[in-house]
């Protein structure tokens, strides 16, 4: 008899929802994460606590944030128990439609009608606040922006997975009839992607995960899965090491009945690639890799030469408004709080990003040299989450990267190579425009001169994606993608992808509420367990 009816890797937005959802039809549910779990607590204070911010197992730090790069993307991510939610920027827009007419969707559902219900399901389980409710000196310098670029009538205020309440006052559970934790008010301190100390946020932890564990499903942190591959006697045999172990991995194997990826769009493809080209699972689709998107994005921002007097840039959760350069590119801000001054390290110049890397490169050199006081307090670190906006710039577009496994220091390892549809952008216009318009709104607001800035990842023909998605997508046959409408991967109908590297198009909007919506839909079709399965059987 197996271990357990299901294996479920991951608890980020796909995994949490399967391990809820799959409890309440009585199955019994095991979750492997390869993060670690966090109180409220435990997250760094600051970014500078790189021990507890960054992810880097194997020398020592277990935090939130992982950063993976590619040959065409840099890309940031989750870890830890609740994935991703512990680090975004608790954003939940529902995409266009635009997104529903990609060709790649299962033809036989109408999709945007379909995830109808279960966008409306997702928004109540992470707590979403249609209209971020505070006005503050970022919201009018991005309204303003909008203005000046004559897209005002596209600015709106963001939707956010934040429990508002009283700053700082803790109340029972307010989203579940008191199944769930309880919670604190929102303290507006902008360190919602460092990791929430208040818990005020609507982590994953404060819902799907908290009423999962009460249904019965077990978590274990700080398990890798290293090996999936069928077993002798049916169901599949999931292997685990110690994260970041470099002795004394402690391997362990769980004989599963049936297993749900969700380890995030890195993490799944990952995992799937090796188990293909070990045989493992032999017979997954050649898809795999394909129609790999960035959300074809981009991060740039504009910085104040000092911090301005009573500015309260800072002040607010991480991401509060947005509005469209075009019909086809959203712009939002984004924070950190007081103190979380790590990332600003990838920030530089902005430069036209048409030129060469020698003409790029030169670009940065010619304006510190113009203007080298300048340019130095504009790069500086002191204090830079205080001084600057973030812009957030994401697309609709049809673009897309292949991955695949190359060997690097014998190690099979992820690499990558432009795919469908446009090529992957080294650079956006629009972002350019935005933050310069930005920049401009800045200065007048706060009486500091500021600048637009860009980041070295680009300098370097290298953008910058937070929503790295698809490679394993829904598709109408194997031909086309990994898994089938159900989420059922091609020719193996007991293994189950329902994370980002499911998303078959770009939504151009942050995907986690999409995602979600997206697991709910299919975790809605399993049976009960004991009863008969009434999905359709593969073709």
């Amino acid at each position: 008899m197996p271990d357990v009816d299901v294996a479920v890797i991951g608890s980020g937005f796909g995994g949490s929802v399967a391990a809820l959802r799959l409890s309440e039809k009585g199955y019994r549910v095991r979750v492997l994460e390869a993060g670690r779990r966090f109180e409220d607590d435990d997250f760094a204070k600051t970014s500078w606590d790189v021990r507890r911010y960054l992810w880097a197992p194997g020398i020592g730090c277990h935090g939130v944030q992982r950063i993976h790069r590619l040959p065409h993307v840099m890309i940031l991510a989750g870890a830890g128990v609740g994935g991703g939610s512990l680090n975004y920027a608790n954003t939940l827009y529902e995409p266009g439609a635009a997104f529903f007419a990609d060709p790649q969707w299962p033809a036989d559902v109408r999709w945007q009608d379909e995830l109808s219900p279960h966008y409306a399901t997702a928004k109540r389980m992470l707590g979403v606040v249609e209209h971020y409710p505070h006005t503050g000196p970022v919201e009018r310098i991005m309204r303003g922006a909008a203005a000046d670029l004559g897209v005002e009538d596209s600015f709106r205020k963001a939707p956010v997975g934040v429990f508002l309440g009283m700053p700082g006052v803790t109340v029972p559970d307010p989203y579940f009839d008191g199944a769930g934790p309880a919670r604190t008010g929102c303290t507006l301190c902008g360190n919602c992607m460092v990791g929430c100390r208040v818990g005020a946020k609507n982590t994953l932890m404060k819902n799907y995960l908290a009423l999962a564990e009460r249904q019965g499903a077990i978590i274990e942190p700080m398990r890798t899965v290293t090996d999936v591959r069928e077993h002798p006697s049916g169901g599949f045999v999931v292997t685990t090491q110690r994260s970041g172990a470099w002795f004394r991995r402690d391997r362990r194997t769980l004989h599963a009945e049936q297993v749900v990826f969700a380890a995030g769009t890195w993490g799944t493809q990952q995992l799937l690639h090796r188990m293909r080209a070990s045989d493992a699972l032999p017979a997954l689709s050649g898809a795999l890799g394909r129609l790999t998107r960035t959300n074809s994005e981009a991060l740039d921002g504009a910085v104040a030469a000092r911090v301005p007097e009573s500015a309260g840039l800072a002040d607010g959760v991480a991401i509060t408004t947005s509005f469209h350069v075009d019909e086809r590119t959203h712009v939002e801000n984004v924070r950190y709080g007081p103190g979380s001054n790590l990332m600003g390290a990838l920030a530089t110049v902005l430069v036209p990003g048409d030129r060469g890397l020698l003409r790029r490169f030169g670009a940065v050199v010619g304006r510190v040299l113009r203007h080298p006081i300048r340019q130095l307090r504009l790069a500086s670190l002191h204090r830079w989450s205080e001084r600057g906006i973030i812009a957030l710039v994401m697309q609709t577009a049809d673009n897309s990267l292949t991955l695949s496994l190359r060997r690097r220091f014998g190690r099979r390892v992820l690499t990558s190579a432009q795919g469908h549809g446009e090529p992957n952008p080294t650079h956006l216009p629009q972002a350019h425009a935005a933050v310069e318009a930005i920049a401009r709104r800045m200065q007048a607001e706060t009486g500091v001169r500021s600048e637009a800035r860009g980041s070295w990842p680009e300098v370097f023909g290298i953008p910058l994606t937070a929503h790295f998605l698809g490679g394993a997508v829904i598709s109408d046959s194997p031909e086309q993608g990994v898994i089938d409408a159900y989420h059922r991967v091609w020719g193996y109908p007991g293994l189950h992808i329902v994370d980002g590297s499911a998303v078959p198009a770009n939504p151009g909007v942050n995907p986690s509420l999409t995602i979600t919506a997206l697991a709910e839909r299919a975790l809605a079709h399993w049976p009960e367990r004991g009863d008969r399965d009434t999905r359709p059987a593969q073709r």
